[in-house]
């Protein structure tokens, strides 16, 4: 089951959160280029969740110990929680972290589900905080990890996406329009042969990001 409902506060806060008018409705895909698709690979739900799930969610999420990312010499504006292994870009490593708490557990087996893989192979989960103004580069996920699957909560986001390896200067050539609520898989070429990026919010949001680990286990 989803998280308790222990903090009166914290609950009335999100629930005007998740019915203020930024939420409503559903932005489906959106595609720069007119009569293009998705990468082959990359899965998008628009309603995964429904307003309940979504507000439980964020409640659960109000009291946990954020720290902003760290990649090699400096902090990014976007702050995580990771659990199941927490990722050294300095050494390249995938370092020790807490295991994946109760109140994810029942979202992991409901997108490994709809994932069609075994929820016992997600091993790893960061929840990330996106205050407005926030973006995320350029990048693919580390090489440790076989499938990413996300679902979004609060806010809306624009993912960006392009070939990998990218040619010099090149641009988004796809984006999709994430949706609170939505839910999306990265596997097979989405996943190797492409990069995303988020481009800078405009209102709080929050992303819980699943991966499996690839054959072989650990990080080299």
């Amino acid at each position: 089951m989803f998280p308790s409902r222990s903090n009166t506060n914290a609950r009335e806060w999100v629930l005007s959160y998740a019915r203020s008018p930024h939420t409503n409705g559903v932005i489906q895909t959106d595609l720069i280029e007119s009569g293009e698709t998705l990468p082959e690979g990359l899965i998008y739900e628009p309603a995964f969740l429904g307003e309940d799930e979504e507000c439980l969610l964020l409640e659960a999420i109000q009291s946990l110990p954020f720290k902003e990312a760290e990649y090699r010499e400096w902090h990014a504006k976007r702050r995580i929680v990771s659990y199941g292994g927490r990722y050294d870009f300095t050494h390249h490593a995938l370092n020790e972290a807490p295991p994946i708490p109760d109140f994810l557990r029942a979202l992991r087996a409901r997108m490994a589900g709809w994932a069609g893989i075994s929820a016992a192979t997600i091993h790893h989960a960061v929840i990330a905080e996106y205050r407005p103004g926030t973006q995320l580069g350029w990048h693919r996920d580390v090489p440790d990890f076989e499938q990413v699957l996300g679902v979004s909560l609060g806010g809306h986001a624009r993912m960006r996406l392009r070939a990998y390896p990218p040619k010099r200067g090149a641009r988004a050539a796809r984006v999709l329009e994430l949706a609170p609520r939505s839910a999306y898989c990265f596997r097979g070429p989405a996943r190797w042969n492409w990069q995303h990026a988020i481009s800078p919010t405009k209102e709080l949001r929050y992303s819980i990001t699943f991966r499996t680990l690839r054959s072989g286990g650990a990080a080299s």
